[in-house]
C-alpha cells in the first residue's frame, strides 16, 4: 500500500472542477481518499477552497471544486490553492465544455474528450468600430507550462499516443460506470439518435407559434422567447430534416464501439460567456483554429499552468440540451485518470518545488471599512491597473488625485483588501508620505516581514535593503500603495524618498496624491493619473446615512441640502455625520447651526472626529486637512499662496485672470499650475489656448477658426483690453479678405466688429476711422447684396450709430429713418422686427433735440407694440415706460 503524504508539500497533482458533476465523476476514480476520517492536512491562512486529498492510480491527489463558474472564480480559486499546496507541478482542469463539431477533416462527437494544447481568450481584447482585435494567446500573456507538462501532452499528440491514451479512457470509463452504485445509468452512453448536430444558422425556437418574439426571429440577431430557451428540441419541433449527417456514428454501428470517446488535442477557447451560437462558434473557430468553448481555463492558467481536460456535452449552439452532460463528465474524469498514468513524478528528495511561491503579507494599517459606499467606477478603473498581471514589461505606476478629504485613501484601503481577496499570491504593502519618519518607519516594518538584515535600523541603509528586496523577483507579485504623496520637496528634494522605491515586473504602486504635479514627476502615466472627485449625491446620501438613525435624517430635503453644502465630500459628510450621532441632532438641525453663522460654520469644520480608517497622529476636520494643503502650497509657491486668499475674497467661479496680483509671466504659470494640481481651482480653457487648438488642427483661415477669433476679440472688448481686440480683429479682417473676400458678408461683420472697439476707445481721432469704415462697409455691402439685404440693414444701423457717436445726429437720423422704410418694404407694415427700428429713429429723434417729433415716434412705436405684440409684452411695457415730454 502507498504511504499517505506527510504534508501538503507531497502533493504534486490536483484536479480542479468547476460544476458538482463534474467533480462527482472525478471522485470515483480515486482509488483511495487520505481525509475519509476528517482533513489531515488543513490549507493555508486566507484559503477559503474545500479540498479532497487521495490517490489516483500511484499518484497523490488533491481535488477542488470551484465555488462558481467563470474566469474570475478559477482565478481566485487557483491563487489560494498555490498558496495552500505549494509543491505542485501538474495541474487537471477536468468537465464539460461545448465541441466544434469538426477538427479539419476530423469529426467531433458528442462524449469525445477534448484536451488543450493551447488556450485562446476569445473575449479578451480591443472591440474597434469595424472588428474586434484579440490579444494573444493565454501561453503568450502569462506563464508558460513547464517542460514536463509540454513533453507529455507532445506524447499524446502523436498516433500512437493518442491510441494508447483513448483506449485507457475507454478502461477507466467503464471502472468509473461500475464504481456509480445505484447511479450506473448515470453514465451510461446516452444513444446514437440523441447525437444531434444542426445546420449552424437554423434556430432554437417555437416552429408555429404568433404569440411570442420567435414568430419575429428570421436573422442571427432577431431574438426568440424565453420559453423556447428552456425547451428541448422534441418539445420545439425542430425539424431533422436541418440535421448534418456524421459519418463517424454511421461507421460505429456496433455499440461498444460507437461509445469509445475519442480524443481530441488542439486550441481550446477560454471566455466568460457560455457559447450558444452555431454561426458565432463557427465563426470563431474558423479565425481562431479552436475545437471547443469552455469557460474556466484562462482563470486557472493566469494563476497556474494547467491541463484542460474536458468532454463534450453539446455543440455549442442554441440546441443545447443537458443529456449528455453526466457522460461528458465521466469520459473526461476517465481521461484525467489516464493522463495521470502516463504522468512521470519527479524524485522529491533535494528537489525544490518548481516556483514555491513566497510567503505573502499583507500590511495595511487599517481595517477594512464596512461602511464604505459607492465608487464603483473608479475602483473597477483602478483594479485594472495595479493587480499584478496588469503590465507583465513594468513596474506599473497608478495615481488616485484629488482634493484632500475627498476620499483617495478610503479608495486605496478598499482597493487593497480586494486585491488580497482576489489574488491571494499578491503581497500589500502599505507606505505612509507624511513625512521622511512616517516613510522610513513603515520601510522598516516591511524590512522585518521580507526577513531583511538590519531591518531595524531607520534611515537609508533600510530604505536601500528593501528597495533591492522587492525589486528582486523572487519576493513574488506586489502591491506598494504610498498614500499621500504630496510634497514635492519631500519625494524629489534633499528627502529624495521617490529614489527608494523599488522596481519589479511582478509588482506595481498605487500612490494616493493631492498634487497633480506630484504625480506627473513621480512618472506616473496620465492615463493612469485617476481623478478623484466628490461623490454624487446618492453615494453622499448614503454615507451621511450610515451611522445616523432613520429619525435623524427623514427630512429629506434638508439632508440633500446639507450634503450639497458639503460639496458632497466625504471627509466633510462623514464629519457632520460624526457629530449628529454623538450629539443626537437631526440633518436639518445640523443644517440650521450650519447657515446661522459663518463662525459656527468654521468651528463645525474644525472639529476633530474619531475614525479609525485614518492616521491617529492626524487630525481629521476638514479644515485642518486643507490648512496641510495651504502650507504646502505657502512653502513651495508663496505667490500660489498670495493668488489663493486673493480668490477667497472673489466669486466661487469665473473669476478672469486679468483680476489676479500682477506677476511675472513664468511666476504666474507657476502659481496657478500649483493651485490646479492641489486641486484648488480648475480653470476653464481661454480663447487663446482654443484658438491654437483649432488653429492646429483646422488652418488659420477655416471658418471655425475664424469664429474662435471673433470671440478672443469680443472677449477683450468686454474686458476693456481694446488694442489687443483691434489686433485681433484686425488679423481676422486679413485672413477673412484673404480667403473670403473684400465684399463676403463675415468680412464685413469683421469690420462692424473693428468699427465697435475704435468706437469704445475714447479715442476722438479713432472715430473719424470707424466712420470712414463705416461708410465703406456699407458702400461694399449694399453694392453686393443690395440695399434690402439684412446685412445691408444692419451696416445702415451701424453708421447712424456712428454718425450719432461722432456727433452727427441730423443724418444719423435720417439713415435710421431710411432704414425703418427699407425694412417696412422688406418685412411689411406689421413686422415684429420692426419695432425696434422705431425705437431707435425715436430715441435719435429724441437725442438731437426733435423733441415733438420724438414723443410722435414714441406714441407710434407704443401703439405698434400694443397691436402687433400685445398690451403686457415686455418690449410694449418698456416703451410705455419712456419719458415722452
Amino acid at each position: 500500500m502507498p504511504s499517505r503524504p506527510s504534508s501538503r508539500e507531497d502533493f504534486e497533482v490536483a484536479i480542479i472542477c468547476a460544476l458538482p458533476l463534474e467533480y462527482d465523476a472525478v471522485a470515483l476514480l480515486f482509488d483511495e481518499f487520505w481525509d475519509e476520517d476528517g482533513d489531515p492536512y488543513k490549507r493555508a491562512a486566507g484559503d477559503p477552497n474545500n479540498y479532497r486529498t487521495g490517490r489516483i492510480g500511484k499518484h497523490d491527489v488533491v481535488l477542488a471544486l470551484l465555488t462558481h463558474m467563470g474566469k474570475v472564480n478559477a482565478a481566485s480559486a487557483a491563487a489560494h490553492m498555490r498558496t495552500s499546496y505549494r509543491g505542485l507541478r501538474l495541474v487537471i482542469l477536468a468537465g464539460i465544455c461545448g465541441g466544434v463539431p469538426f477538427s479539419g477533416q476530423e469529426e467531433i462527437l458528442l462524449g469525445d474528450v477534448v484536451i488543450s494544447k493551447t488556450l485562446i481568450q476569445y473575449d479578451f481584447g480591443r472591440r474597434y468600430p469595424d472588428e474586434f482585435l484579440r490579444k494573444d494567446t493565454v501561453q503568450d500573456n502569462l506563464r508558460k507550462r513547464d517542460r514536463n507538462t509540454s513533453n507529455l501532452l507532445a506524447m499524446f499528440d502523436t498516433a500512437n499516443g493518442r491510441d494508447k491514451l483513448r483506449d485507457k479512457t475507454s478502461q477507466f470509463l467503464k471502472q468509473l460506470q461500475e464504481r456509480a452504485l445505484g447511479d450506473q445509468s448515470k453514465y451510461d452512453y446516452p444513444g446514437i439518435s440523441e447525437d444531434r448536430l444542426f445546420e449552424s444558422s437554423y434556430r432554437h425556437k417555437h416552429r408555429n407559434s404568433t404569440i411570442c418574439n420567435c414568430s419575429k426571429c428570421h436573422g442571427r440577431r432577431d431574438p426568440v422567447c424565453d420559453e423556447a430557451l428552456g425547451l428541448s428540441c422534441d418539445e420545439l419541433g425542430c425539424d431533422g430534416d436541418y440535421l448534418v449527417p456524421r459519418k463517424r456514428r454511421r461507421v460505429q454501428d456496433e455499440q461498444d464501439k460507437a461509445t469509445t470517446p475519442a480524443i481530441h488535442i488542439g486550441a481550446v477557447a477560454s471566455g466568460d460567456t457560455v457559447m450558444k451560437s452555431g454561426e458565432d462558434r463557427d465563426r470563431i473557430a474558423g479565425q481562431e483554429g479552436v475545437i471547443a468553448f469552455e469557460m474556466e481555463g484562462a482563470g486557472v492558467w493566469e494563476e497556474i499552468p494547467c491541463i484542460v481536460v474536458k468532454g463534450v456535452c453539446d455543440y455549442a449552439d442554441c440546441h443545447k440540451n443537458k443529456k449528455w452532460q453526466n457522460y461528458a463528465a465521466a469520459t473526461a474524469a476517465a481521461a484525467s485518470k489516464a493522463i495521470l498514468e502516463r504522468y512521470i513524478q519527479t524524485e522529491r528528495s533535494g528537489v525544490r518545488p518548481v516556483e514555491e511561491p513566497p510567503t505573502c503579507h499583507f500590511l495595511v494599517p487599517f481595517g477594512r471599512n464596512q461602511n464604505f459606499v459607492g465608487r464603483r467606477s473608479i475602483l473597477s478603473k483602478l483594479l485594472d491597473t495595479i493587480r499584478p498581471s496588469a503590465n507583465k514589461d513594468d513596474c506599473q505606476r497608478t495615481a488616485l488625485k484629488g482634493l484632500g478629504g475627498v476620499g483617495k485613501t478610503q479608495l486605496a484601503i478598499e482597493a487593497a483588501y480586494m486585491i488580497r481577496d482576489e489574488h491571494p499570491d499578491c503581497s500589500v504593502f502599505w507606505v505612509p508620505a507624511l513625512d521622511s519618519a512616517s516613510f522610513e518607519s513603515a520601510y522598516s516594518d516591511i524590512g522585518k516581514y521580507l526577513k531583511v538584515t538590519n531591518a531595524d535600523d531607520n534611515g537609508a541603509g533600510v530604505k536601500e535593503l528593501v528597495k533591492a528586496a522587492l525589486s528582486d523577483e523572487s519576493s513574488g507579485s506586489w502591491l506598494l500603495i504610498v498614500d499621500n504623496a504630496d510634497d514635492v520637496a519631500l519625494l524629489l528634494g534633499a528627502a529624495g524618498l521617490s529614489a527608494h522605491l523599488p522596481f519589479s515586473r511582478r509588482g506595481s504602486i498605487l500612490f494616493t496624491t493631492r498634487n497633480h504635479e506630484a504625480a506627473v514627476r513621480l512618472d506616473v502615466p496620465s492615463r493612469n493619473i485617476i481623478q478623484v472627485a466628490e461623490m454624487g449625491q446618492d453615494e453622499a446620501l448614503s454615507l451621511l446615512q450610515h451611522g445616523l438613525t432613520e429619525r435623524q435624517t427623514c427630512n429629506v430635503e434638508a439632508t440633500k441640502k446639507l450634503v450639497d453644502l458639503l460639496a458632497n465630500l466625504p471627509l466633510a459628510i462623514r464629519q457632520a455625520s460624526a457629530f449628529m450621532a454623538a450629539k443626537s441632532i437631526s440633518t436639518a438641525e445640523y443644517l440650521e447651526l450650519y447657515e446661522s453663522d459663518h463662525e459656527d460654520m468654521i468651528d463645525l469644520l474644525s472639529r476633530d472626529f474619531e475614525d479609525r480608517h485614518r492616521y491617529t497622529e492626524v487630525q481629521n476636520p476638514v479644515a485642518t486637512t486643507w490648512l496641510i494643503s495651504f502650507d504646502q502650497i505657502s512653502r513651495n509657491s508663496p505667490l500660489a499662496a498670495e493668488y489663493l486668499k486673493f480668490m477667497s475674497m472673489l466669486a466661487e467661479k469665473d473669476i478672469p485672470k486679468s483680476l489676479l496680483p500682477t506677476a511675472k509671466a513664468i511666476d504666474a504659470i507657476d502659481a496657478i499650475g500649483t493651485l490646479k494640481a492641489y486641486a484648488f481651482i480648475a480653470q476653464r480653457e481661454g480663447c487663446w489656448r482654443c484658438l491654437e487648438r483649432f488653429e492646429e488642427t483646422f488652418g488659420q483661415s477655416h471658418p471655425l477658426t475664424l469664429s474662435i477669433r471673433d470671440d478672443l476679440g469680443i472677449t477683450q472688448i468686454a474686458r476693456g483690453k481694446l488694442e489687443e481686440s483691434e489686433k485681433t480683429f484686425l488679423q481676422t479682417l486679413r485672413l477673412r479678405e484673404q480667403s473670403l473676400g473684400e465684399h463676403h458678408p463675415s468680412t464685413m461683420v469683421t469690420k462692424t466688429m473693428i468699427m465697435a472697439g475704435l468706437l469704445l476707445s475714447g479715442n476722438h481721432g479713432k472715430w473719424e476711422e470707424a466712420e470712414k469704415m463705416a461708410r465703406h462697409s456699407l458702400e461694399l455691402i449694399e453694392k453686393v447684396l443690395g440695399k434690402h439685404h439684412q446685412f445691408t440693414l444692419y451696416g445702415m444701423d451701424s453708421l447712424a450709430a456712428v454718425l450719432h457717436i461722432v456727433g452727427q445726429g441730423e443724418e444719423a437720423s435720417k439713415m435710421f429713418q431710411q432704414c425703418l422704410e427699407l425694412r417696412k418694404e422688406t418685412l411689411g407694415e406689421n413686422h415684429p422686427a420692426l419695432i425696434a427700428s422705431k425705437d431707435l429713429l425715436a430715441t435719435m429723434l429724441g437725442c438731437v433735440g426733435q423733441h415733438e417729433e420724438a414723443e410722435k415716434a414714441y406714441r407710434e412705436v407704443l401703439e405698434f407694440g400694443e397691436k402687433v405684440l400685445g398690451k403686457d409684452h415686455p418690449s410694449t411695457l418698456d416703451t410705455a415706460s419712456y419719458p415722452t415730454g
